[in-house]
């Protein structure tokens, strides 16, 4: 990877979400009202990078390693930064959040090993609503309390939380299936020996 990979626009506006994270978390400490705001504020405008980043890097073909290997890190560690620190202040239910970071410990290391034999996992539909439901719902656990009367921000947020943490399970099923059936099937005895083979060679040759 040249340095100019990495300061391309999708690469930079991937890394400014990691950057955010810990200003997000950082705000949360902060026990006032405005500082809620500006958590919520700054998530949305870090989930929107995910978007605007793959948009540009299709739009201009600035597709990269660096940035096939950090997009998808940097959506999990904006939700489970969030959302274990959300749990952790009282401000989130510990049953569906544990549900959702499970999930995509799982689904990364199912993408590694797919990766590794040379099959990809493209991401439902249904995934994609998994997506917007939860960012919708942690964006509502954010304001919380600091919400003006009358809108029951916690009481969305949380059941927002759990309707993500079901299509969560579905969708993880989905990816655990298909992942097992490469693991299982006829052919990943032979995908394994191969591995094993290229390891070996780079070993020799290290």
């Amino acid at each position: 990877m040249t340095p100019r990979e990495l300061t391309t626009a999708p690469n930079l506006l991937t890394v400014s979400r990691v950057l955010l994270v810990p200003v997000i978390v950082g705000m949360l400490y902060l026990d006032a009202a405005w500082a809620k705001y500006v958590a919520c504020g700054l998530f949305v405008l870090a989930a929107c990078t995910d978007y605007a980043d793959g948009y540009l890097a299709r739009a201009r073909k600035l597709h990269s390693a660096f940035g096939r290997w950090l997009d998808p890190v940097a959506d999990k560690l904006l939700v489970a930064a969030v959302v274990v620190t959300l749990v952790g202040l009282g401000e989130a239910p510990l049953l569906p959040a544990l549900v959702i970071v499970l999930r995509e410990i799982m689904v990364s290391g199912l993408r590694e090993y797919m990766a590794e034999v040379a099959v990809g996992m493209p991401v439902s539909r249904l995934a994609k609503w998994k997506t917007a439901v939860q960012m919708t719902a942690i964006g509502f656990l954010l304001v919380g309390d600091a919400a003006p009367a009358g809108i029951p921000a916690r009481t969305v947020g949380e059941l927002g939380l759990w309707i993500a943490a079901g299509l969560t399970l579905v969708t993880g099923y989905s990816y655990l299936r298909t992942g097992l059936g490469h693991m299982l099937g006829p052919q990943a005895g032979h995908r394994a020996k191969g591995r094993r083979g290229v390891v070996g060679e780079r070993m020799e040759t290290g």
